[in-house]
């Protein structure tokens, strides 16, 4: 996945931040003047913090039928409002929240763990009706290695730390472009 232009990062976040206002007023925001850099569908996680760094709420989906832009749209309503570990944003809190955006590819099945590289890739484990994902950006703020990836999200999952080693367990991973709103800043 090619990186996009500090136009097309910008543009997202706007559109995050614009709906999280709008969904306030119980208007769902259309977009417009969309980047032709933006005309492609893929996955997306949007992530909110606030300005200590605490997580606010982050959801997102791999969905690659949906254009980029309506995609980051839904998801900044749902990571505002709908993350079922945080109570819905209060619209005093959001001038206290920093918008990160990972734009995704597609996940690619692993078929050897040594394929992981933790920095680079997300990972997203499945086994029955239990699945969890961690984004590349998780292990590397924790400083964990490539075991301890695959733990923590089977952990995610709801399923044993190290369920991943007794086999059953399907591993994709993924890669995303990440940006957040404090790289614009004046």
């Amino acid at each position: 996945m090619k990186d996009l232009s500090a136009t097309a990062k910008k543009y997202l976040l706007e559109i995050a931040r614009i709906t999280i206002e709008k969904k306030f007023e119980s208007i769902l925001y259309e977009p417009d003047n969309i980047p032709g850099e933006l005309n492609f569908n893929s996955g997306c996680f949007v992530t909110l913090h606030d300005k200590s760094g605490n997580l606010r709420g982050c959801i997102g989906n791999f969905r690659n039928d949906i254009n980029i832009v309506y995609n980051v749209r839904d998801m900044a309503i749902q990571a505002a409002f709908h993350d079922p570990r945080f109570q819905p944003l209060k619209k005093e809190e959001l001038d206290n929240v920093v918008i990160e955006i990972s734009v995704l590819t597609p996940m690619q099945k692993v078929e050897d763990i040594d394929e992981i590289e933790v920095g680079k890739d997300g990972l997203y484990v499945k086994k029955g009706f239990f699945s969890g994902v961690l984004l590349p950006q998780v292990a590397v703020e924790h400083g964990w290695d490539r075991y301890e990836f695959l733990s923590y999200t089977c952990m995610k999952a709801g399923l044993p730390y190290d369920e991943w080693k007794k086999g059953g367990v399907e591993i994709f991973k993924f890669q995303a472009i990440i940006f957040d709103e404090n790289e614009f800043k004046n």
